[in-house]
């Protein structure tokens, strides 16, 4: 997957939180299934190693702002398991007091602004936190993410061109699932890659594979280094499959089934797992532990948040306003 040499303390880091975002979805899948878990949900099955691989290239006081499917970007980023679940359950406990639900997850304490389900929509946010991070002269860098579909977006275009000609410190994360909804990205962009658009801008441009935690990792790295040393923004593309509906009553019938075959075989989780057991020696039964480990926590989540108390109707006038970052 790369030539440089990680610790297997950092491998398995990554591989663990890859692992919580994929049991995390599909315990949630599940629990809307049989009609236990309110409102609607927005999952990122197969789009685990953008998240984990850009998160793992930030520091603590990084922020990061996300979408409509912000569940792999929270985790990855440190937002708590229970906090989650809670909030998720529209409890008064949850990271946003049960005001938010699935769309609208975040901790500014763990450095996630609260998710933005307007397509687009957080993306001058991010902006808007690179120039705060520049004016306090903050070694700070702020992070984007977004699905191809956003990138036609005028939020887009008008984000990346201020966070360009300012030099701001932000990382703008496209995570090109071939699908805004249900649309063909090539239905809607002309050009052969998203992240050509960057040169527009006089910024870099690249192009992973999203389902290679580890090329994330790295391309994250630069990009971050970039900002974090007052040299600009850049512009990830991230080339990745949900291997889920768009939404929970999807059924993801406009994927061709060979398509969505071959994305299944080349699911970053799996491919991730085989990798280590077969290149990097890590015994099996350590990873084992961590999926088990990591199960029972969702379990106890599940558990706790079922019992936790609502919000009450005079709640709706608090937290009005927040501090800033």
């Amino acid at each position: 997957m790369s030539m440089k040499r990680y610790s297997q303390e950092f491998l398995l880091e990554m591989y663990r939180k890859m692992v919580l975002i994929r049991q995390f979805e599909e315990r949630v899948k599940f629990l809307f299934l049989e009609g236990i878990m309110p409102g609607t949900i927005h999952q990122c099955q197969g789009q685990e190693a953008s998240a984990a691989g850009v998160c793992m290239a930030l520091s603590k006081d990084d922020v990061i702002t996300s979408t409509h499917r912000p569940h792999g970007h929270a985790l990855a980023k440190g937002v708590s398991l229970q906090s989650m679940m809670d909030e998720l359950f529209g409890k008064i406990t949850g990271c946003s007091k049960g005001k938010g639900g699935s769309m609208h997850i975040g901790d500014l304490d763990k450095g996630m602004i609260t998710a933005v389900a307007i397509v687009g929509g957080n993306i001058p946010l991010a902006t808007g936190v690179g120039l705060a991070f520049k004016m306090r002269k903050e070694k700070r860098v702020a992070v984007s993410f977004m699905g191809d579909g956003a990138t036609n977006e005028g939020a887009f275009h008008e984000a990346v061109n201020m966070g360009a000609i300012w030099n701001l410190p932000v990382v703008y994360v496209v995570e090109n699932n071939l699908y805004g909804a249900s649309t063909p990205v090539e239905m809607v962009v002309k050009t052969e890659r998203i992240s050509e658009r960057a040169s527009i801008y006089k910024m870099p441009g690249v192009t992973v594979d999203g389902n290679n935690p580890i090329a994330v990792y790295e391309a994250a790295q630069e990009a971050v280094d970039r900002a974090r040393s007052g040299r600009g923004p850049s512009l990830l593309e991230l080339m990745t499959y949900r291997i889920t509906g768009h939404s929970r009553r999807d059924p993801a019938l406009y994927q061709p089934k060979a398509e969505r075959q071959k994305a299944k075989e080349k699911e970053p989780v799996g491919r991730f797992k085989k990798y280590l057991l077969e290149k990097e020696k890590v015994k099996e039964s350590e990873l084992d532990r961590i999926d088990t480990l990591i199960e029972e926590e969702i379990e106890k989540a599940v558990e706790q948040a079922q019992k936790a108390p609502f919000p009450q109707p005079e709640d709706a006038l608090e937290d009005m306003f927040v501090e800033a970052i």
